[in-house]
């Protein structure tokens, strides 16, 4: 039996605290952000969003699947089930139980395929929208 979903309360359609935080981010590291966020957004009508200890997150419902991270040399684009996400470009780290993040414009790792972070994204929504649907 698969572990209880994590689930957040008080999720909005669109979060105002989500956009002034993406325009805050600056440089490449901020647009690469507000793109991959973006992407989140657009999976599907169900995706709600909030701001949770300090990060953008998007949500099927209540229930996260992706999230983004700005530091000071590198992003992250994060995914709370991204262990069983399916990753032939080993773009995924993370050691955790569940979660796994890949890290954006470090000059020491190659580029991620856009196209592939895209899947991934796209499939972190659609396996989190089938288990609740199951549910």
């Amino acid at each position: 039996m698969p572990e209880p979903l994590f689930r957040l309360d008080a999720t909005l359609r669109r979060d105002p605290a989500i956009d002034e935080w993406l325009n805050q981010q600056q440089g490449p590291l901020g647009e690469m952000v507000r793109m991959w966020f973006a992407v989140m957004r657009d999976c599907g009508d169900e995706v709600r969003e909030l701001l949770h200890d300090g990060h953008p997150i998007a949500c099927f419902g209540n229930v996260p699947f992706a999230y983004v991270e700005v530091f000071s040399k590198h992003a992250n684009v994060g995914f709370f089930q991204g262990a069983s996400l399916a990753d032939p470009c080993r773009y995924l780290e993370g050691t955790g139980k569940a979660m796994r993040h890949v890290k954006l414009g470090r000059p020491s790792n190659p580029p991620v395929d856009a196209m592939e972070l895209r899947r991934m994204i796209t499939a972190a929504y659609e396996a989190i929208r089938q288990r609740v649907e199951a549910e």
